[in-house]
């Protein structure tokens, strides 16, 4: 075979040698590429070594060099063709010895084959054999557990027996030796099984039931009957440690007897039955106060004992009493609105209450009844319902009783008598008391549950507060505006104004306990702002009634009568003193600031009749008779309001003696600088009212008026005095005569 081989490989291999090569090889497509560079290379290389002439002389040995080693490579060359096909002869005889193998094998599997095919059709005839066997080894079992079997039904109706009579240790041994009998028989049954053991399921069910039931009532059991409860835990415990066989569910009683003993505890005490009518939570958290730490104490005390330490019965108890908690609060919750006191006894329970000293927190429970770490009863967004619910409940309460008292105040101001007074003779009402008390009270109540609640009620007391005094002060302006215009006439109309400036004073007082420690100051501004526009105006209606009774008598001023006596101003000053004698039964600094007012009230009315253009002096005689009489006048008017309790300080009829020195002069040529100087104290002087004062003169020539008015215009009136308030600007400019007219234009 070996010969054959070398001559079939050898045409082979001379036929891929190419005709001019002097070595052997296969045909490749880059074989040409290669001889030429081959050839370039070679021919590169012998024009480098025989470029110079004296190269040539050894062309021989170069040729003979080549020659010899063009040999050595066709050596090599043969050498290696030779070991290739000596390996291809090798591995071709390999393959043949493995031929020859492979087909070995093949007829030995065929024979295996058919001695198995053999095999088989002679164990089809023992198949009747194996069932008679495995028949005969059930009825030797049966034959063997028979009389246990015999016993089955009894034990059931027994075992049922003993679970109707709550014997619960006694029934879970007699349903696991029915169960293990049941075990015993399905080995050799294959898995059948014997209707003898149909019921047995029901009766493990009326079991675990059983043991549920007793869990169920755990707190009455440990009290009454621990023994059951014991059984109960027990059986259930049992069950747990056992391994249920192949093919059956576990039954999960210690799951279901710690699920029971927290539904038993919830129905209890929070069973949708018991839940909180409207109006009853109050009583109804109050008994859970009490019932709750006693639950817990009665589970330390006997139901733990009765249950293995694994099952934390307190912390289980305090825990199931949290939840169930919780749950009817937010049931409670989702129902209708609660009423203000239920919104205030929730919020207050829920947060102080609860965790406290009487409950959760008693030092008498043990650390694990702790329920700090668990959900709070109440969310984030069930206080801020409660908390708006009870503002808005308590601002309704509190805008009707400030209505009331409103009412209450409003319906004595047509009273025939005077208002009360109180033991230092300033008018005096329990309103301002009421309506502080009762917006402190709410906010320091409101401060027991929480600073929140607390804000929210001193900014709704706040706005109610503002309100209240808006319909005050509106209150008070009907009030006048019926009795001015004789709708209904007060008798005694300037004492209940005064009345309510005390009352206005009263609140100014007291406001500041409205304040709560740690605002800022600023929070009371809005209501302080409101109660400095309230006194303005009871001021400005005190002085309307004081003006309409003055008006009359100021129209005869000043006029000849005036001039020659005081019984105009006399007149002036017993009508001031009527309408002011009530002005001392205002507590200070509301009475001084009203007298002033009335003070400045009677001097610019004064003021106005002056320039009225009623009166011009005929003659210096008439002018200082006017002077005089403006002195006179000014005395009379301070010791006027000196008699009514004014201050020293705060006088403005001194503007009166000014304008005496006016009227006095004897030289107008000076009246500029007289002018100058009166208007250095009064800035507030206007042309106009110049001009109506020289006109009472009557000597200022046109020249002159002009010259006064100039030098007003010459430059801008300067600041008033340090105290000096503001008198010309309240008075009407009166209208300008003809001269001053003329003169306006022709200085224009």
């Amino acid at each position: 075979m070996d010969s054959a081989v070398t001559e079939e490989t050898q045409p082979i291999l001379l036929a891929g040698m190419s005709p001019g090569s002097s070595c052997p090889g296969l045909e490749w497509p880059e074989q040409e590429r290669a001889e030429q560079l081959a050839r370039g290379a070679a021919l590169k290389w012998a024009s480098g070594i025989f470029y110079r002439p004296e190269q040539l002389a050894r062309l021989g040995q170069y040729r003979s060099r080549e020659v010899q080693r063009t040999c050595f490579l066709e050596a090599r060359i043969k050498s290696v063709v030779q070991s290739y096909l000596e390996g291809v002869q090798t591995g071709v005889c390999q393959l043949s010895q493995a031929l020859e193998e492979v087909q070995g094998i093949r007829e030995a599997l065929a024979q295996a084959r058919e001695l198995l095919h053999c095999m088989a059709q002679a164990l089809k005839t023992l198949d009747p054999l194996k069932e008679q066997v495995a028949q005969l080894k059930q009825l030797q079992a049966l034959s063997q557990l028979l009389p246990r079997l015999q016993a089955v039904p009894a034990t059931v109706v027994h075992t049922k027996t003993l679970i109707d009579s709550h014997q619960l240790l006694e029934a879970y041994v007699n349903l696991r030796e029915l169960e293990q009998l049941q075990e015993e028989t399905w080995a050799p049954l294959g898995g059948l099984e014997l209707p003898v053991f149909q019921g047995l399921d029901l009766v493990a069910e009326a079991l675990g039931r059983a043991v549920e039931a007793a869990a169920g009532t755990a707190g009455q059991l440990a009290r009454e009957d621990p023994a059951l409860l014991v059984a109960a835990v027990r059986v259930a415990e049992m069950e747990a440690g056992r391994v249920p066989p192949l093919g059956q569910a576990p039954r999960d009683w210690r799951q279901r007897c710690l699920q029971a003993l927290q539904a038993g505890l919830e129905q209890v005490h929070f069973g949708t039955a018991v839940l909180p009518e409207p109006g009853a939570l109050a009583g109804w958290l109050d008994a859970l106060r009490v019932a709750l730490p006693a639950e817990l104490a009665a589970a330390e005390a006997l139901v733990a004992p009765c249950c293995p330490r694994s099952y934390n019965v307190v912390q289980l108890w305090s825990h199931t009493l949290h939840s169930g908690l919780r749950r009817s609060l937010q049931q409670l919750l989702a129902g209708p609105v609660l009423e203000e006191a239920d919104a205030f006894a929730l919020l207050h329970w829920a947060l102080h209450v609860y965790l406290g000293s009487e409950m959760m927190g008693s030092l008498e429970l043990g650390p694990e009844a702790d329920v700090s770490q668990l959900e709070p009863l109440l969310t984030l967004e069930n206080i801020e319902h409660l908390e708006a619910t009870f503002v808005t409940k308590v601002q309704a309460r509190v805008a009707h009783w400030l209505k009331k008292a409103l009412d209450g105040e409003t319906a004595e101001w047509g009273r025939e008598q005077e208002p009360n007074t109180d033991s230092s003779g300033f008018y005096y009402s329990p309103m301002p008391t009421i309506v502080l008390q009762i917006l402190s009270e709410n906010i320091h109540v409101a401060g027991l549950v929480s600073e929140s609640l607390q804000q929210r009620v001193h900014g709704m007391a706040l706005s109610e507060l503002e309100a209240f005094l808006r319909s005050f002060s509106d209150a008070l302006i009907q009030f006048s505006q019926d009795h001015l215009n004789g709708k209904a006439l007060a008798p005694h109309y300037v004492s209940y104004l005064l009345a309510a400036l005390n009352h206005q004073s009263a609140l100014s007082a007291s406001v500041s306990v409205l304040q709560l420690d740690g605002t800022a100051s600023g929070v009371l501004a809005p209501v302080e702002a409101v109660l400095d526009e309230l006194q303005k105006r009871i001021c400005r209606l005190v002085l309307e009634a004081l003006q309409v009774a003055l008006r009359p008598l100021f129209a005869a001023l000043p006029s000849r009568q005036w001039l020659s006596g005081s019984e105009l101003l006399g007149s002036v000053c017993e009508r001031t003193s009527h309408c002011c004698r009530d002005f001392s039964r205002v507590q200070n600094p509301a009475g001084q600031l009203l007298l002033a007012e009335a003070e400045r009230a009677v001097v610019v009315q004064y003021l106005h009749a002056l320039m009225q253009g009623r009166l011009l002096c005929s003659g210096a005689d008439e002018r200082a008779q006017a002077a005089k009489r403006l002195q006179h006048d000014a005395v009379q008017l301070k010791e006027l309001f000196l008699s009514l309790g004014l201050e020293e300080g705060a006088h403005c009829s001194p503007v009166l003696l000014a304008l005496r020195e006016l009227l006095s002069l004897h030289d107008p040529a000076l009246l500029g600088l007289e002018v100058a100087g009166l208007r250095q104290q009064f800035p507030d002087m206007s042309e106009d009212h110049v001009s109506a004062l020289l006109d009472l003169r009557g000597d200022v020539s046109r020249e002159q008026r002009q010259a006064v008015l100039s030098s007003l215009q010459a430059g801008p009136p300067g600041p008033p005095p340090v105290g000096r308030r503001a008198l010309f600007s309240l008075v009407p400019a009166p209208t300008p005569s003809f001269s001053s007219c003329l003169i306006s234009v022709l200085c224009s």
